[in-house]
C-alpha cells in the first residue's frame, strides 16, 4: 500500500514522504464549438478519450440452439443476457436443417436495437447461433459484423467467434496467395475459409481447426450439425446446455438463467462438441496445452451471476475484496463501490472490516452509444453522465473506493475531486486486481501499454496524481487465491507479461486494416503485375 500524505491518512504505511500533487488536467478532451457527438465505435484517438472510453473491453458473445421451434427467439433472450460483452453490433443466422436456406440479420447496434418482432419472424428455423460483437481485429462496421455465413462445397455454413487469432495475418496470406477473396477485415472469416476448403485441397474440419492459434470459442452451424469448439488453452468461457429437448450454447451461463435452460458443462479446453440430430458427439484435434483462462473474466467482464469453471463469478470477486481487506486494511467510516463490476469486491472489503458499505456513486444506466457532450460548460462530464455521486453519504467521512482496475488514472483521479468537493475526510482506493502493465493478445481490448498509468509512474506518483490518502493494489497471488484455483490455470499475461503463446509485438487489432493499406500502395505502383500481362 502506498500512502500520500500521512498528515490526512487514517493509517501509516512505509512509503510517508509528502509530495506535491502533480498539476494534471482532468479530461483531456479539447473543444473549439459548445457540444461534440461521442461515437465510441468510431475508434477515436485514446489520447483524446476519456478514460472510461478506453476501459478494456471484451469482444463478443456466442449463443447458439439446436432442435427448437423458436430457436431465433432463444438466441435474441441469449444475446440479450450477454450484451455486456459486445455492443457494437449483433446477428442471428437460423436454419431448418438440409435443403433449406439459411436466414439471417445483423447490424450495427445493441440487441434491443438490431432485433424486433419482424425481423425475428423472418428468423425461422429449429436451429441458430448468434453473435454480438466488440472487436479486437478489424474495425467496428457493418461488414465486420457476425455472424458469418458462406454457400462453399461443403453446403451453407455459418460462423461466430469469440477470441483473436495470434496467427491472422499469416493465414490471410496464405490464403489469399491461393485465390481466397476476403469480404471483411477480421480474423473470424480467415477460419471460415480454412473450413470451407474442399476435402481433396486438405480441407477436413478438425485438420483446419489445428492449424489456427490463439484464443477462440466458436460456434459453427453447418446444414446438418451445430459445432462448438473451445482452444486448447480454454482463455475464452463457453458452455453447454439444455432447454424443452433442445441443445442450447452460450458464452456465460446468467444466458441460461434468463430462458430457464438447464446448465450441462462446460465445453472443455481443446474439445470440438459436435451437436446433430443423433446427440452429441465430442472430439480432441489439438494438443495437450497447459491451462490459460482468462483472469479478467472474473475481475472485469463476466456478469456476477454467471458460473465459470464451477464457480459464481460474484463470489469470486466478493473474496476478492476480502483478500484486498486482508492486504490493505484501513480505518474507515465507509467502503463505496465504483458500479457495477467494483460492487461485489467492494462488499467484500467491508464485511473483512466489518466497515458500512453503501452505494455512494448512482450509475445512469440509460446512456446511449451517441450523446451530445457540452465542453466547457460542465467539468468532468464523461465521469458525472456516467456516475453521479451523493454527497450526503460521504460528507465528513473517510471513504474507501472500492474499483475493479485502474487504467489510465483519469476517471478516478475524476472520482476523488467529487468525493474531495463533497466533504469527504479522507479518500482511501483499493484496486481488486493487479496493476496493468502488458498488451493483451488474446482477445481483450486494451489500450497501448505505453498509455497504462502503471507503466508510466511509480506507485507512490500514482497515489499523488489520484489525488487519494493511500492506494492498494491486490497481488496476483491474492486474486487467484480468491478463484480457489491454482496458479497455473489462468493467463496473467496483462498483468506480469507471461504469455503461454508467442505472440507478434506488432501485433494489435487493426492488423486486416494495415494489410489492405500495403496492397492499395502496391497498386499505385508500375511494377504490380497485371491480369492481362501476357496478351498484346
Amino acid at each position: 500500500m502506498v500512502e500520500c500524505d500521512p498528515s490526512r491518512s487514517g493509517t501509516r504505511g512505509k512509503h510517508s514522504e509528502l509530495v506535491k500533487s502533480q498539476k494534471v488536467r482532468l479530461n483531456p478532451n479539447r473543444f473549439d464549438g459548445l457540444f461534440r457527438v461521442t461515437h465510441p465505435s468510431n475508434r477515436a484517438d485514446p489520447d483524446q478519450m476519456p478514460d472510461s472510453a478506453v476501459l478494456p473491453q471484451h469482444e463478443c458473445g456466442l449463443f447458439g440452439v439446436f432442435g427448437h421451434p423458436n430457436a431465433a427467439v432463444l438466441t435474441y433472450y441469449g444475446l440479450f443476457a450477454l450484451q455486456h460483452r459486445g455492443q457494437e453490433s449483433a446477428g442471428i443466422v437460423t436454419s431448418n436443417g438440409p435443403g433449406t436456406s439459411f436466414q439471417m440479420h445483423k447490424d450495427m447496434g445493441l440487441v434491443s436495437q438490431v432485433f424486433g418482432q419482424n425481423e425475428l419472424a423472418r428468423l425461422k428455423g429449429t436451429r441458430s447461433i448468434g453473435h454480438t460483437r466488440y472487436s479486437t481485429t478489424g474495425t467496428s462496421t457493418i461488414k465486420n459484423a457476425q455472424p458469418f455465413v458462406v454457400d462453399c462445397v461443403r453446403g451453407q455454413m455459418a460462423i461466430a467467434h469469440n477470441g483473436n487469432l495470434i496467427n491472422a495475418d499469416i493465414l490471410r496470406d496464405e490464403l489469399e496467395r491461393r485465390g481466397s477473396i476476403f469480404q471483411t477485415t477480421a480474423d473470424s472469416e480467415i477460419i471460415l475459409h480454412l473450413l470451407a476448403q474442399p476435402l481433396d485441397n486438405g480441407g477436413n474440419v478438425l485438420a483446419a481447426l489445428r492449424r489456427i492459434e490463439g484464443a477462440f470459442s466458436i460456434l459453427i452451424m453447418s446444414e446438418r450439425e451445430l459445432i462448438a469448439v473451445r482452444d486448447p488453452f480454454g482463455w475464452r468461457p463457453l458452455s453447454l446446455g439444455k432447454i424443452d429437448g433442445a441443445y442450447v450454447l452460450a458464452s456465460e451461463t446468467c444466458a441460461f438463467d434468463l430462458i430457464h435452460a438447464e446448465f450441462i458443462r462446460e465445453i472443455e479446453p481443446g474439445e470440438v462438441l459436435i451437436i446433430n440430430e443423433h446427440g452429441l458427439r465430442s472430439e480432441r484435434p489439438f494438443p495437450d496445452a497447459r491451462p490459460a483462462f482468462c483472469m479478467f473474466e472474473y475481475v472485469y467482464f463476466s456478469r456476477p451471476d454467471s458460473i465459470m469453471g464451477g464457480v459464481n463469478v460474484g463470489k469470486v470477486r466478493t473474496e476478492m475484496g476480502r483478500e484486498l481487506a486482508r492486504r490493505f486494511p484501513v480505518e474507515a467510516d465507509i467502503v463505496v463501490p465504483v458500479p457495477d463490476s467494483g460492487n461485489y469486491a467492494a462488499l467484500g472489503f467491508a464485511e473483512e472490516l466489518k466497515i458500512p458499505f453503501a452505494h455512494a456513486f448512482v450509475r445512469n444506466h440509460y446512456i446511449g452509444r451517441t450523446f451530445l457532450q457540452p465542453s466547457q460548460l460542465i467539468r468532468d462530464f464523461d465521469v458525472r453522465v456516467k456516475l453521479n455521486l451523493i454527497k450526503e453519504m460521504v460528507a465528513g467521512k473517510r471513504v474507501v473506493v472500492v474499483d475493479d482496475s485502474i487504467v489510465r488514472g483519469t476517471t478516478a483521479r475524476a472520482r476523488v475531486v467529487n468525493l474531495r468537493e463533497a466533504g469527504a475526510k479522507e479518500v482511501h482506493m483499493r484496486v481488486s486486481c493487479p496493476p496493468h502493465r502488458f498488451a493483451c493478445h488474446y482477445g481483450i481490448d486494451f489500450p497501448d501499454p505505453e498509455k497504462l498509468i502503471a507503466n508510466q509512474m511509480s506507485m507512490e506518483d500514482i497515489c499523488k496524481y489520484l489525488g487519494v490518502d493511500s492506494l492498494g493494489y491486490l497481488d496476483v497471488e491474492g486474486m487467484v487465491r480468491a478463484t480457489g484455483k491454482p496458479l497455473n490455470s489462468f493467463c496473467l499475461a496483462c498483468f506480469n507479461g507471461d504469455y503461454p503463446l508467442p505472440v507478434d509485438p506488432a501485433l494489435d487489432k487493426f492488423i486486416m486494416e494495415r494489410r489492405e493499406q500495403r496492397a492499395k500502395a502496391l497498386a499505385d505502383q508500375e511494377a504490380q503485375p497485371t491480369l492481362f500481362t501476357h496478351l498484346k
